[in-house]
């Protein structure tokens, strides 16, 4: 104990300084730690097995200083896009323009995300050939995580080729997206338990393989991370069925409702409805309300029925504040504080209380939430930024209504776009037109 208070300050001060000196040190330490361990995994890293200890060891002390982020784990696809300026014809070419975008359903809603103020970790895998380098330029030019994905010689990087018709519609394509399934293996994800136990929230799309799928959501579970399931595909979506009771939120259209009804009564007993014939939105809800309940009996906490021009149903069983999303791990900063202010302010959430706090595990809860009118340039990429959309609003604090008028707006925002996810999103359009949502949506 210091008699001198002036001595006692100037000790203070010393001590200060020496931390730090140590602070600059430590920093500098770990990433040197980080790079040593970068290199040292390449050659570690056999194509079908990963060195799951060393990698932790290597990474347990830099990780723990790290600022919980959301963990988005799947694919990431080089999209090549052909559209004929005439229409076309068989056993020919025709003319037309062809362009290479960077896509996937994980890493469209990952991008999403970040430009929407959130700080997603991508988990994936792609080659060290051209495609992997064209998805991997623009996403280091970004400042995100390349930590997650995992690139190898041996990775063929997954490429789908699409060709659309005027109005923006896939006529026909060829995937090639096997190295998902085989190179994002349950051993490469385990690698990211710390991210994915310290994250507010674990998104995973149906690209992975059930093991993969499985072994993510048990890593999310164990540290009560909550988990959303972006269905990628009417035949993939059925992947639901083993992972169901760990899922917070889904987002199938009606095709792949069915299709994971289906899956998860162990029956065919739904059937897709034709939209050719004219529905109300009441009539199409109590058409799709059996498919639904199956969800939610099964542990799913909140479906969100993509209807395509007709918005979204946003379906729970009691209270929306089911959809849980950890936000007491999340921060707000930048752009994410902005949006929640803005969007808050222009979209209170005094609006839908009752809806937000309603009780009753038995209830079935269903609301309607409008699309908006856009001129449609290209269809791709849109669902995938209303799961982003919506992610990144629930992540800088927003409520799930909210949440998903933001999701829309980004939708709308993509549709008018060229590429799958715009270059940027204007803060006053996405206010503006997440209000006109969130004032038309209607409880059923």
């Amino acid at each position: 104990m210091y008699e001198c208070p002036r001595a006692g300050i100037t000790a203070e001060l010393r001590l200060s300084n020496c931390t730090g000196s140590r602070e600059v040190r430590k920093g500098r330490m770990e990433s040197s730690v980080r790079r040593r361990m970068e290199a040292l995994s390449r050659h570690l890293l056999q194509p079908h097995e990963a060195n799951t200890g060393l990698y932790q060891v290597l990474l347990k002390g830099v990780q723990s200083e790290k600022q919980a982020e959301p963990v988005i784990i799947g694919g990431m696809v080089l999209d090549i896009h052909a559209t004929p300026s005439i229409p076309a014809n068989p056993r020919t070419t025709t003319p037309g323009k062809v362009y290479y975008r960077e896509g996937g359903v994980a890493r469209n809603i990952a991008e999403c995300m970040s430009k929407l103020g959130a700080k997603p970790f991508m988990i994936s895998a792609v080659g060290l050939d051209m495609a992997g380098n064209l998805l991997l330029e623009p996403w280091k030019s970004a400042g995100l995580s390349m930590e997650g994905i995992r690139r190898q010689q041996d990775i063929n990087t997954a490429v789908v080729s699409n060709i659309f018709d005027a109005k923006g519609e896939v006529v026909a394509g060829v995937a090639s997206v096997e190295a998902i399934e085989k190179f994002l293996t349950p051993e490469w994800i385990q690698l990211f338990k710390g991210n994915i136990s310290s994250a507010p929230v674990l998104m995973v799309d149906a690209n992975l393989s059930p093991p993969a799928l499985e072994a993510s959501c048990k890593m999310a579970a164990e540290s009560n991370v909550p988990v959303w399931f972006e269905t990628v595909s009417v035949t993939k979506s059925r992947r639901i069925a083993s992972v169901a009771k760990y899922i917070s939120a889904a987002f199938p259209n009606e095709d792949e409702l069915v299709a994971m009804a289906n899956a998860l009564s162990g029956q065919d007993i739904f059937h897709p409805i034709s939209r050719d014939n004219k529905y109300s939105t009441e009539s199409l809800f109590q058409t799709l309300k059996p498919a639904i309940w199956v969800l939610l009996e099964k542990g799913i906490q909140a479906v969100v029925v993509t209807l395509g021009p007709d918005g979204v149903f946003l379906c729970s069983k009691g209270g929306l504040n089911s959809m849980k999303i950890g936000l007491e791990k999340t921060t707000q900063y930048g752009f994410s504080r902005k949006l929640y202010k803005t969007v808050n302010s222009c979209c209170p959430s005094s609006w839908y209380s009752e809806a937000m706090h309603l009780t009753g595990g038995s209830q079935f809860f269903t609301m309607h939430i409008p699309a908006l009118p856009a001129s449609v340039v290209r269809l791709t990429g849109a669902g995938d930024c209303l799961v982003g959309g919506t992610l990144a609003s629930k992540c800088a604090g927003l409520d799930v209504i909210q949440s998903l008028a933001v999701g829309i707006a980004a939708a709308k925002a993509t549709v008018e776009a060229e590429t799958n996810v715009p270059s940027e999103f204007s803060l006053t359009a996405i206010a503006d037109d997440a209000r006109m949502v969130y004032a038309h949506a209607k409880v059923l």
